[in-house]
This record gives structure tokens, C-alpha cells and sequence, in this order.
């Protein structure tokens, strides 16, 4: 794996990262470059302005490549949004002979039966999760390679988003002059980002707080069991705190950040921020109190609807792990004592440091990377089980290796309308058909 590299882009309402990584030969990830800009085309993690997020798309790509020597040509995509559901469905094999060992093909067909279903007009299935396998009515069974059987079944967690949604980030993509390797759930890559084993063994439930969204995974046994976007961000705190306080949305972003606070009883009283006013008015002044009163309103209303699914999802009792915070909204200061107090469980900050080699830059450490960093792991487990093949045969300054495949040869074969031959299956299977005949 020290030859391959795998480069992430998070596409979110706030900003949009593009990360280039490798593994070391510890198997710790290496972070080479990272660009950051803001996101100005993209509503609730869903796009809206085509040309809006391709420059933004640009920009983040070269920064990256700036600051890693690497000239990026794949990428591996996060997918967010209120339009993502998730299902649970139990898929059936009849086996041919009882004789042969049940093997990885079994399974594969298993999941790709899946793909089969019949979904509501304008979705499409982007992950299919295995959760536990059934082998001639033998139950509770997670890994059934090598035994024998008959008849194989196992309960599926699927994942499903809006064929419209997801064209248009290929659209972005593309129109960017890259290539799109694999689409990954962004709750489910910040999970890798964040959480150990041990606690997904447990039972947690992964809280990301983004800007649009609200997303959340729920793991149990290792095995995720639930997954749930909620239309609701740290931009509604924002715009909130703008026609609470009666100041300017950049005002309002910036008095969030520096001196926002879940837990009003945690302000002191006679706390007053003073900013300045329009031309030839005078300064505001704002109570620290009132403003964490209207920050603590608005996040108590994410945390019912987050704590809604989990009971929905029948795991509310079986949270050992309690609740793992990440994503930006969750630097909020006191956020994890509101969260203890609203839910009744156990709570922590989580922090994308679990698989980082040693030496990492700090400014890669917040919460607000968990995303960016789970997708390049993600991307590594790809290509480890074969999806997804980026060979790194050639080197840059400070000997950094360099795709094979660079943006200007993205951009020829983009023309001539042709795919890379290596690029992740499912992937090329959903931007093959017209959109007029999913609708």
C-alpha cells in the first residue's frame, strides 16, 4: 500500500476539502496535503449551483496539490443530505451443492441481489451493509465463509439517496476534470475517522454536526445498524443568532464561533460582546447569555430529532458507547454537557487521531476533518478488497508519488466520454443511465 495514495473530497454546505494521503508501513495514514475553501454552491449537502461548486471543487483540488507536490486525478466523494434513507431488508441463497464451502462469491451474490430491489422513483442505492448472516436457520452468524450449507440468508442495511443528488455531484466532479473512484455515506466515513473498534463493539452512536446537516450513525456489535440525516446544521444556529440578535449573518457567524455557548447557565450573567454598527450608527451590544439561550433553543432541537432516531432504531438501550460528537457544530463550547443533560448518555468529543501516523499537523486534528480523513481510509479499504485500483508509479518533489492518471488526462478522456476501466463499478452503473429513465 506505500505505493498508492488516495485523495478524499468533502463536498459540505460550509466548505469543501480535498486530502491526499498514504499508509505508512506502521498501516498508519500519512495526511500529504490538504486544501480548505468555502462552499458556496451547495444547500443542506445537497449541490444547487453547478458552476459555484466546480470552482470551488478547483480551488480546493489545487490547494491540495500545492501543498502535497501530487497532481490529483481520482477522487473518493462524500455524500450527504436530507434525501438519504436507509432500509433493512433480508436477502435469500439457494446454494447448488451442500458439499462446497460457502464462499465470498456467495456473499457477493447475495449483495448484488440487492441492487435488485425496486425503490421509489428517483432513488438509487449507494450502500449495501451486511448484518448478520442466517445459514440453514442457524442464526447470529457475522462471518459464514468456509461453513456449509444449503440455504443462506442475511439481514442487509441499505442506503439509498436521490438519483438527481448524486448526477450532480458526478456533474461537479467531472466538470472539475476528475474522476469519481467511489461515493461513500459521509456519517459512515467520519465513523472511521473517530470511533475504535471497542466502541462499536459496545454500541455508540456517531453525532456529525456539519453546517447543513445533522448526520448520524449507529453502530452495535461492529456492525452499523442505523444511519439518518437531519436537515439541520450550524447554519440554522447561525441564521438564528442574526434575527435574534438583529445583526448581519457574517456578525452572526463570528459571534456563534468566538463566543457561542450550548449551555446558557453555563454564561455569566453580566457577559457583554460588543460589535460594531452599520455606517455612522452606533456599536451593539449583545448579552452572552441571551446569545447562548437562542444557540442552546436551536441545538436542543437537533439533539430531539437526532435522539428520535435512535429510538426509532431500537438501540437506544444498547449504547454502551453513548454518543460520539464530530463534525464542526460540535465546537461549540459545553456541547458535550448538552448533550449528557438532553439525552441521558454518556458523551465525548470525537477527534480524527485514531489512525493518523505519528507527526500529523495539528490543524488536521479537529473535528471538522472527521469527514475528509474517513473517506481517504475508506478509499484504503477499497483498495484493499480490489474495488478500486490507483498505482503510483512515478514521483515529484520531495518523493511524494504522483497518480497515474493526471488532471489533464482526466480532462481528455472526460471528452472522448470514455471511463477508466478501474474506476469503482457501482459507481460508473449509476451515471450510465438517463436520468429520465430513474424518474
Amino acid at each position: 500500500m506505500e505505493n498508492q495514495l488516495v485523495v478524499s473530497l468533502d463536498i459540505g454546505t460550509t466548505k469543501i476539502c480535498a486530502m491526499v494521503g498514504r499508509m505508512d508501513k506502521r498501516g498508519k495514514l500519512e495526511i500529504l496535503g490538504t486544501g480548505k475553501v468555502e462552499s458556496v454552491g451547495v444547500l443542506r449537502g445537497v449541490v444547487s449551483n453547478i458552476e459555484k461548486t466546480v470552482k470551488a471543487i478547483s480551488d480546493a483540488i489545487a490547494e491540495a496539490e500545492r501543498r502535497s507536490g501530487v497532481e490529483i486525478g481520482v477522487v473518493n466523494v462524500g455524500i450527504a443530505g436530507q434525501h438519504i434513507k436507509s432500509l433493512q431488508h433480508r436477502g435469500i441463497l439457494t446454494r447448488k451443492s451442500i458439499h462446497d464451502e460457502i464462499s465470498q462469491q456467495d456473499i457477493d451474490d447475495l449483495v448484488s441481489d440487492m441492487y435488485k430491489l425496486v425503490l421509489p422513483p428517483g432513488d438509487k442505492i449507494i450502500h449495501v451493509i451486511p448484518q448478520e448472516f442466517i445459514v440453514d436457520n442457524e442464526q447470529g452468524i457475522v462471518d459464514p465463509i468456509g461453513m456449509s450449507g444449503i440455504r443462506l440468508e442475511a439481514n442487509f442495511h441499505i442506503i439509498t439517496g436521490q438519483i438527481t443528488a448524486i448526477k450532480n455531484i458526478y456533474k461537479c466532479v467531472q466538470k472539475a476534470g476528475l474522476e469519481m473512484a467511489s461515493l461513500a455515506l459521509e456519517p459512515i466515513a467520519s465513523s472511521a475517522a473517530v470511533l475504535s473498534d471497542e466502541e462499536k463493539e459496545a454500541g455508540v452512536a456517531l453525532v456529525d454536526i456539519g453546517g447543513g446537516t445533522t448526520d448520524l450513525a449507529i453502530f452495535h456489535e461492529g456492525i452499523i445498524r442505523h444511519t439518518a440525516v437531519v436537515p439541520l446544521g450550524g447554519n440554522i444556529i447561525t441564521k438564528d443568532i442574526k434575527e435574534g440578535c438583529n445583526v448581519m449573518e457574517n456578525q452572526a457567524e463570528k459571534l456563534k464561533v468566538k463566543f457561542g455557548c450550548a449551555m446558557a447557565s453555563a454564561v455569566k450573567e453580566n457577559r457583554i460582546v460588543t460589535i460594531p454598527g452599520l455606517r455612522g450608527r452606533s456599536h451593539k451590544e449583545i448579552s452572552e447569555r441571551n446569545l447562548a439561550r437562542i444557540i442552546q433553543a436551536r441545538v436542543e432541537e437537533i439533539l430531539d430529532l437526532i435522539y428520535w432516531e435512535i429510538r426509532r432504531s431500537g438501540y437506544e438501550r444498547k449504547l454502551i458507547g453513548g454518543i460520539v460528537l464530530t463534525g464542526g457544530g460540535a465546537l461549540l463550547s459545553d456541547m458535550v454537557d448538552l448533550v449528557e443533560l438532553h439525552t441521558g448518555l454518556s458523551a465525548r468529543m470525537g477527534v480524527p487521531t485514531e489512525h493518523l501516523a505519528h507527526g500529523y499537523d495539528q490543524a488536521i486534528t479537529s473535528p471538522i476533518y472527521a469527514t475528509s480523513i474517513g473517506l481517504v481510509l475508506n478509499g484504503f479499504k477499497e483498495l484493499e478488497r480490489g474495488e478500486v485500483v490507483q498505482e503510483l508509479d512515478s514521483y515529484v518533489s520531495n518523493a511524494i508519488p504522483v497518480s497515474k492518471m493526471s488532471r489533464s488526462e482526466a480532462e481528455t478522456a472526460n471528452s472522448g466520454g470514455k471511463w477508466f476501466d478501474k474506476i469503482f463499478k457501482r459507481t460508473k452503473e449509476w451515471f450510465e443511465a438517463e436520468p429520465d429513465a430513474d424518474l
